[in-house]
C-alpha cells in the first residue's frame, strides 16, 4: 500500500483584514527596463477600469513607485498593522520608502532580512478589499523573487524586457525560475521597443533589433506589448503623476488580468 506524500505549504496569509483576489508578480532579469513603470501603468490601468488595486513595492533597495505617484507621506499603523497610502485615483501603496526617515536613506540589508520586509508588507499591511495586487519584484532570481513566489499566492507573472540582444540569456533564467517554482507566465512586455519619430511618424529601435518576439518563440509565451520610447512618460513619472498619463500600451495585458479565474 503506497503512502500519500504531504505537501507543506509555505505561503503566507494576509492581514485579517485584507481579501485579495489576484496576485500579479511584475518581474525582470535585469535593472533598468522599465519594470516599476509597467507596474505603475498596469495599476493604472486596471484602476481606469473600476477595479481596486494596491502596489506591493518589493524592490527594496530601490523603491521608485512611491516617486511615480508622487507619494510623500510616511506609513502610519500600529503593531501588527500598516496602513498603506493611496494614489489621487484610490491605488494603494506600500514601499520601504515610507517607513523611512529620509526617501533618499540607503537600505544596507542582507538579502533574508530585506526577504523578510517584503513578506511584511503582505502579512501585515492592510491593504482591505483588492481585487489585483500588483507586486514589483526587485530584478534578478534572489533572496525576493524566491520568498514572493513561495509566499504569496501568485497568480501570474508578467516580464519586463528591453531589445538588446543579451536579454535574452537573462529572459531565460527568470522564465526558468519560474517554472521551477509553478508560477505560470502570463507573457512578455517590451519596454524601449522604439522610437516613434512625431516629425515622419518612423519607428526607430534605438536600442537595436527586437528580439522578443523570438525568445517567446522559444519559450512558448505570448508577447503582450511592444511599449515605445517615449519622453512624456518619464516626464510624468518624475512628477509623480503617472496616474495622469494616458495609458494604451498595456490593453492586451489588462484583458487577460480581467480573464483570469
Amino acid at each position: 500500500m503506497s503512502e500519500e506524500k504531504e505537501t507543506t505549504d509555505f505561503r503566507s496569509q494576509p492581514h485579517k483584514l485584507s481579501t485579495i483576489k489576484h496576485i500579479i508578480a511584475v518581474v525582470s532579469g535585469k535593472g533598468g527596463v522599465g519594470k516599476s513603470l509597467v507596474t505603475s501603468m498596469l495599476a493604472t490601468t486596471m484602476q481606469k477600469k473600476g477595479y481596486k488595486c494596491a502596489i506591493l513595492d518589493a524592490d527594496i533597495t530601490g523603491p521608485s513607485i512611491p516617486k511615480a505617484f508622487g507619494l510623500t507621506k510616511k506609513a502610519t499603523g500600529e503593531e501588527g498593522s500598516i496602513n498603506p497610502e493611496s494614489t489621487e485615483s484610490g491605488i494603494k501603496v506600500m514601499s520601504i520608502n515610507m517607513l523611512l526617515e529620509e526617501a533618499s536613506q540607503a537600505v544596507i540589508w542582507r538579502g533574508p532580512l530585506i526577504a523578510n520586509a517584503v513578506k511584511m508588507f503582505y502579512t501585515d499591511v492592510i491593504w482591505g478589499e483588492l481585487d489585483y495586487l500588483f507586486v514589483d519584484m526587485p530584478p534578478g532570481t534572489g533572496d525576493v523573487p524566491l520568498t514572493v513566489f513561495q509566499s504569496l499566492p501568485v497568480d501570474g507573472i508578467v516580464m519586463v524586457t528591453s531589445p538588446q540582444e543579451l536579454v535574452s540569456m537573462i529572459v531565460s533564467k527568470a522564465v526558468n525560475m519560474a517554472e521551477l517554482m509553478n508560477i505560470p507566465i502570463i507573457g512578455l512586455v517590451e519596454n524601449l521597443s522604439y522610437f516613434l519619430c512625431p516629425d515622419n511618424n518612423k519607428r526607430y529601435q534605438v536600442f537595436g533589433e527586437s528580439h522578443i518576439d523570438s525568445i517567446a518563440e522559444i519559450h512558448h509565451l505570448k508577447v503582450l506589448a511592444k511599449m515605445p520610447i517615449d519622453p512624456k512618460i518619464s516626464e510624468a513619472c518624475d512628477a509623480g503623476l503617472i496616474e495622469k498619463y494616458d495609458v494604451p500600451h498595456l490593453e492586451n495585458v489588462a484583458k487577460i488580468l480581467e480573464n483570469l479565474e
